[in-house]
């Protein structure tokens, strides 16, 4: 029987739940300000190692001060107790934050065996330990990472962070991905009055992005010059992580807002920005767009990672095909995505297995960035699931027919996986502004067989982050890495997921980690969650 066909075709369908919390922007479209469109970013963690995954939100702030000065403002950490019940343990936790936050990154940097979490935000970014007792404590300061002054280019706004080992040393350091120079003071209008909207980027100036290497004691050194990154001034929204040349280094895609998009290219020792040379620093027409976020994963199941990103209405989801780790081609109109996604708008998009078919879908968080009705343009939207239609290399759309209209249209921002209630089924959590968040709980019907696969570190990082996995069922091999970085703003640490389809077991599991080590395993039940920790050789 052919990859990715069962029986009975699986139906990738979801259902609606919700949480008590209400992302808050404090916007004001008399005098609009551009932090307040661009909030919203969400992980996906198991905090205290119950094996249940929790939800954590990044929340806004008073937008003059950009202090949280009302309890509104809070982050949102909750605690997944299992049965569809969450408890907001925040306080508890001492995860309310204090500024206007806008994005996170969950790693473990400390390799203590607990999730750690990077907050990015407008002038300010925290860095919270996970002390292994349910709570959090704010090292920022400590880390060396409290400055948020550039002396060339002014307070830094960060979207998100993303952690990687990007010297393969066992340790995972931090990419921080940089926005725009941005005043409260000095914010252009746009627009008519009483009929102001937020600005288009080339109105302000990009921002560098900036490496801190881990140190292994708690601290962190900034290397953003010596490691070529402080040369390329951006505009960055989304960053993804992949070895996309198979070297063993791993590699991070950047895409910015109306600029080229950055590949760096990692050598071990610096990043080579090579965006336009291997074909993904443009889409092919050449014009610049408003790259939004990105997911850096097999989409073929060819072995190399490919690059999907959004962008907003009659713009596209990008989607360029790694090809053997040579060059990148773009598929965005023969994979049907143009025609798809032309009237989208995009924020948050995610790779994963919906339906277990052996085929990564799409699962993207839709909204506009303006506020104000627009002739052609929807603002709040419905989010949408494409289902890869496998070998054929094409994409089907599914908004309502995966029941994604349940809740009303929203400007949705950012979008975390995993599986809440552990049916192996990838379920989803986003966030839309000045609304409610929305749990999408997957509830596919015929769905395949399934396999996660949970690593452990010794001599590589402890969360395995860099690590590919290949899985070889009678239906072929397919791949998939270990990366918390997915979407807008967001970040989803948990197991790396596989749909079996129709199998009931792996025939392989091969795992190389980053420290160059590999491990295969045979005949490997699936419906489970396979724990492996890296062997000594």
């Amino acid at each position: 029987m052919p990859r990715g066909q069962t029986t009975v075709q699986p139906r990738i369908r979801f259902s609606l739940g919700s949480l008590p919390f209400r992302l808050e922007t404090d916007e004001t479209l008399k005098y609009p300000h551009v932090p307040a469109t661009m909030a919203g970013g969400v992980a996906t963690f198991d905090y205290n190692k119950d094996g249940r995954p929790d939800i954590f939100f990044t929340n806004g702030a008073n937008i003059a001060t950009l202090k949280k000065d009302s309890p509104k403002y809070s982050n949102r950490l909750f605690r997944n107790d299992g049965n569809g019940k969450f408890t907001d343990v925040t306080k508890q936790a001492g995860l309310a934050g204090v500024g206007y936050d806008n994005g996170v990154a969950v790693g473990d940097y400390d390799n203590d065996g607990y999730p750690d979490l990077f907050v990015a935000g407008v002038h300010r970014n925290t860095l919270y330990h996970n002390n292994g007792d349910g709570t959090f404590t704010d090292v920022t300061a400590k880390a060396g990472l409290g400055r948020s002054d550039d002396p060339k280019f002014g307070p830094l706004w960060s979207i998100t962070g993303a952690w990687v080992d990007v010297n393969n040393d066992g340790l995972l350091d931090l990419f921080v991905l940089n926005y725009l120079q941005w005043d409260y003071g000095r914010e252009p209008l746009c627009g008519f009055e009483s009929a102001y909207d937020y600005c288009r980027p080339n109105l302000y100036k990009g921002q560098p992005n900036q490496l801190f290497l881990n140190k292994g004691d708690g601290t962190f050194v900034d290397v953003s010059e010596e490691w070529g990154l402080r040369a390329h001034v951006g505009k960055g929204m989304g960053v993804g992580m992949a070895d996309y040349d198979l070297d063993g280094r791993a590699d991070l895609f950047v895409t910015n807002d109306t600029y080229f998009n950055f590949l760096f290219h990692n050598t071990g020792e610096k990043f080579e920005e090579v965006g336009l040379e291997e074909g993904v620093g443009l889409v092919e027409d050449g014009e610049f767009i408003s790259g939004m976020g990105v997911d850096f994963r097999d989409i073929n199941n060819d072995g190399y990672p490919d690059i999907v990103s959004t962008a907003l209405t009659y713009q596209t989801f990008p989607i360029f095909q790694n090809m053997r780790g040579r060059i990148f081609e773009e598929v965005t109109d023969s994979s049907r995505m143009r025609e798809l996604s032309l009237s989208m708008s995009g924020y948050g998009p995610g790779l994963f297995d919906f339906d277990n078919d052996e085929w990564k879908d799409l699962f993207v968080t839709r909204g506009h960035v303006e506020a104000l009705p627009k002739p052609g343009v929807e603002i709040e939207q419905y989010n949408t699931v494409f289902r890869n239609q496998g070998a054929s290399g094409t994409w089907r759309a599914l908004t309502a027919e995966a029941g994604l209209t349940a809740s009303p249209p929203a400007r949705h921002r950012g979008c975390a996986f995993a599986d809440f209630d552990n049916d192996g089924r990838v379920d989803v959590v986003t966030s839309a502004l000045l609304r409610a968040p929305e749990i999408w709980m997957n509830r596919t019907e015929e769905a395949g067989h399934w396999l996660d696969v949970a690593l452990e570190g010794t001599k590589s990082n402890r969360d395995g982050i860099g690590a590919v996995v290949k899985v070889v069922t009678k239906a072929g091999p397919q791949y998939n890495h270990m990366t918390t970085s997915v979407g807008y703003g967001s970040s989803s640490h948990g197991p790396v997921h596989f749909g079996l389809g129709p199998q009931t077991k792996a025939d392989m599991v091969e795992i190389r980690w980053p420290s160059a080590i590999v491990q295969r395993l045979r005949n490997v039940v699936g419906d489970r969650v396979l724990r492996v920790r890296e062997a000594e050789g």
